[in-house]
């Protein structure tokens, strides 16, 4: 019997799209005997929509056209199983399938930041990736950054700001400059794909950073930007049980630090005489050396760190981890963690030969194995304290008694 897996993805978020992206090319790459493949694409308000026509790259070019063509749902939990069901429908002929697993692959606040993450757990579905805690934790990088120095992986120090410090602009400039120095890095605390982020070389360029990460963030952190900087990336898979690291790579960037437009419309990894641009193809598009140009040595500290982190963190399934070299004094940084990575990261297991489908096979085991030992746990008492008469400061029971307290 076919596993029915519900794949979400969109959502609202600035990395819409490249969730929009990441999920069709995992579709197109699931085993179609193993699974039953039910997508469900969220819009920017949040509302869920599934069809045939949602697992197309095509159909997102006329999005109002495709929500027409396409049944507004819920997932609904009755009696122990998880359905996706019409909206306003009831009974059996609401009913669109039942749910076994949910896949998010999902981008961004709102969605990869344990929001969904949540729902998927009150509703008792087994889900794949990070669990809520490791999904908020990873999207917040200060909160990141704070866990990882306290298990001792290196981080560069940073100033974080929320949008009430905006009120005083100089104040900021001052505080980076007394505890950073330049060039400053400044990025929205809780945002991937490069959105918000710039470096400034001086007090104006400082200003305008500042205020340009906070279209996007109500909290930013500011850091030292390295000037002999090279990144290099990598992917981990497993849980807190077990977890191997993927092959390193190098990204390449067109400026200071990689852009958005670096990493989804560059069109650099295309294969030639493909069907789809730079932009379909997600993060696969990024022009990137695999493996990445670095020593045996050095390779071997990354991978060793980056699975460090991962079970320090709590992860499940496939996270990417972005570190920064130092060349000038060779020192490792970890800079953040991506929970659900742009194209699932799916390029940095092939050369370890680890197929896109055989990826995404692991990550619904781990889930499933998840769920079996949540389900081992005991969540409550074979007692009821509610049926002692109790009173909350004279309030009536229902038999007009005063119910008696805590």
């Amino acid at each position: 019997m076919k596993i029915r897996l519900c794949v979400l993805f969109g959502g609202k978020s600035v990395e819409h799209e490249v969730s929009v992206i990441s999920a069709l090319q995992a579709i197109a790459s699931l085993d179609q005997k193993k699974y039953e493949i039910i997508p469900v694409y969220i819009t920017k308000n949040n509302e869920f929509y599934t069809s045939f026509e949602c697992s197309c790259i095509e159909e997102y070019k006329n999005i109002p056209a495709l929500i027409k063509k396409s049944e507004r749902c819920t997932l609904l939990n009755t009696d122990g199983k998880v359905f996706l069901m019409r909206t306003g429908a009831k009974g059996r002929a609401g009913v669109i399938s039942e749910i076994d697993v949910a896949f998010p692959i999902v981008h961004g606040t709102n969605v990869e930041d344990g929001t969904l993450q949540g729902y998927l757990k009150t509703l008792g579905l087994p889900f794949v990736g990070c669990d809520v805690t490791a999904s908020a934790v990873g999207m917040d990088k200060y909160v990141m950054k704070t866990v990882l120095k306290d298990n001792d992986i290196p981080v560069l120090d940073c100033v974080r700001f929320y949008l009430a410090d905006f009120a005083d602009p100089d104040a900021i400039v001052k505080k980076c400059e007394d505890r950073i120095g330049y060039p400053v890095i400044v990025k929205p605390v809780n945002l991937g794909s490069s959105v918000g982020i710039s470096v400034a070389h001086n007090a104006a360029e400082l200003r305008i950073s500042v205020e340009d990460a906070f279209k996007f963030a109500t909290v930013i952190l500011c850091e030292h930007a390295i000037t002999q900087l090279k990144e290099v990336n990598c992917s981990v898979l497993g849980d807190i049980s077990h977890a191997e690291a993927s092959e390193c790579e190098s990204p390449a960037k067109s400026d200071e630090i990689l852009s958005y437009a670096d990493k989804y419309t560059s069109g650099g990894g295309g294969k030639k005489g493909g069907k789809t641009g730079g932009a379909s193809k997600g993060m696969a598009s990024l022009a990137r050396k695999i493996p990445a140009d670095i020593s045996d040595e050095k390779r071997t500290e990354i991978r060793n760190m980056a699975v460090r982190a991962f079970q320090v963190l709590g992860c499940n399934g496939v996270s990417r981890i972005d570190f920064m070299i130092d060349e000038a004094t060779d020192t490792v940084y970890l800079n953040e963690i991506n929970t659900i990575p742009g194209s699932l990261a799916f390029y940095l297991w092939e050369p370890l030969g680890v197929p896109y489908h055989t990826l995404l096979d692991r990550m619904i085991e781990l889930a499933l194995k998840r769920k079996r030992e949540e389900d081992s746990i005991v969540f409550s008492f074979e007692t009821n304290i509610l049926n002692i008469d109790r009173s909350f400061g004279g309030a009536k029971g229902s038999k007009g008694g005063k119910v008696g307290k805590l």
